[in-house]
């Protein structure tokens, strides 16, 4: 699968697309162990933020969680043709109304790798004509195959700032 163009996608989503080098369906499962390898080694440090106000990296894990169902769906739903406008979500919001603090960091990269492994049958069973189509999410036009693009690239880019910020 060739990187989606940017008339595919609103220009913000470029700084996770940019980021996925190579074949995109290799690196969507190469992430499911990876990423949680990556989690499972920071145990000791899921109550870290590196500032007052940022998420801890339990948070963070589960802003990535979040993310992963939510570009999922909007990815489901304009593979099937849905037309109406699906809303978009407020990240901070989302992070403040759950309570990832609770949980233990593994069994938020247990929960990211079941929902990967999922979501890699949708994403694998998709033809051309299927990631050609686009949809409106949160007033902005993107393509199912831009969406494949993002859910690699956000894994990227995350794991790119915990090593940057956290570590």
């Amino acid at each position: 699968m060739n990187q989606p163009q940017t008339q595919e996608y609103p220009e913000w989503y470029e700084r996770y697309i940019s980021l996925v080098e190579g074949d995109v369906i290799e690196i969507l499962e190469k992430q499911i162990s990876d990423f949680s390898n990556f989690i499972n080694n920071l145990i000791e440090k899921g109550d870290y933020a590196y500032a007052p106000g940022k998420w801890t990296i339990k948070e963070l894990v589960g802003h990535i969680i979040d993310t992963e169902r939510i570009m999922a769906f909007r990815l489901t739903c304009f593979a099937r043709n849905e037309k109406g406008q699906i809303p978009g979500f407020e990240e901070d919001e989302y992070v403040a109304n759950a309570n990832f603090k609770a949980r233990s960091l593994f069994s938020l990269s247990e929960e990211f790798a079941q929902l990967r492994k999922a979501n890699m049958f949708l994403i694998k069973s998709l033809n051309d004509e299927e990631l050609a189509r686009s949809g409106n999410a949160n007033g902005n036009l993107i393509s199912v195959k831009a969406l494949v693009y993002v859910l690699a690239g956000h894994i990227i880019h995350h794991t790119n700032v915990i090593k940057e910020r956290y570590l």
